[in-house]
């Protein structure tokens, strides 16, 4: 999918999106429709899990932004405690990947967003990537990702391309590496 200057495509990322949810619900036990459109290998593989039932749960995926054709960096800020103490701070996290939660509005493209951040297998974050993509996936360290917690909400109309990735379960959000060497949380 790209961008198609106003040709039939204005809505192909709503769209996609909506079909993620629909097979993210559909593994949870909600709907039963088989969605067969947009990111199809990624849908089919969450539809089709192997193994003993305990298969991937969610579909990741980035949004290029219309007009400057840029993938568009999803950014919030959490407070948390630090580590076993009893300060709390406010953390950035930053990332260009996120799960669907759920539309807002069933008539409109604004959808609820959730913030996955890229960790290695020792559950640290890449170094904070700004607007470069790539930055956030160095060399072949990044395993997994781990679901935030934190959601944002966008108007699904403001992008004209998405990439989705592999199917995965991602880490909960108690494992969101944040603080000294949180990677993706600035300081």
């Amino acid at each position: 999918m790209s961008c198609g200057g106003g040709k039939d495509f204005d809505n192909c990322v709503c769209e996609t999106v909506r079909e993620i949810i629909k097979a993210q619900d559909e593994v949870a036990g909600v709907g039963d429709d088989c969605c067969d459109t947009g990111c199809e290998q990624s849908i089919r593989d969450l539809l089709s899990p192997v193994g003993n039932g305990n298969g991937p749960t969610t579909i990741p995926f980035s949004l290029i932004c219309k007009g400057d054709c840029e993938p568009f960096i999803g950014r919030s800020v959490v407070f948390r405690e630090v580590g076993m103490s009893d300060n709390a701070t406010f953390n950035c996290v930053e990332t260009p990947i996120f799960r669907a939660k759920k539309f807002v509005d069933e008539d409109e493209c604004c959808v609820q967003l959730e913030l996955l951040v890229p960790v290695t297998q020792g559950q640290s974050t890449p170094g904070p990537g700004g607007d470069d993509f790539c930055a956030y996936f160095p060399g072949n360290s990044i395993r997994n990702f781990v679901a935030s917690g934190l959601c944002i909400t966008v108007d699904l109309d403001c992008f004209c391309g998405i990439a989705c990735l592999d199917p995965v379960t991602p880490l909960p959000s108690s494992e969101l590496p944040l603080g000294n060497g949180g990677g993706s949380s600035k300081h």
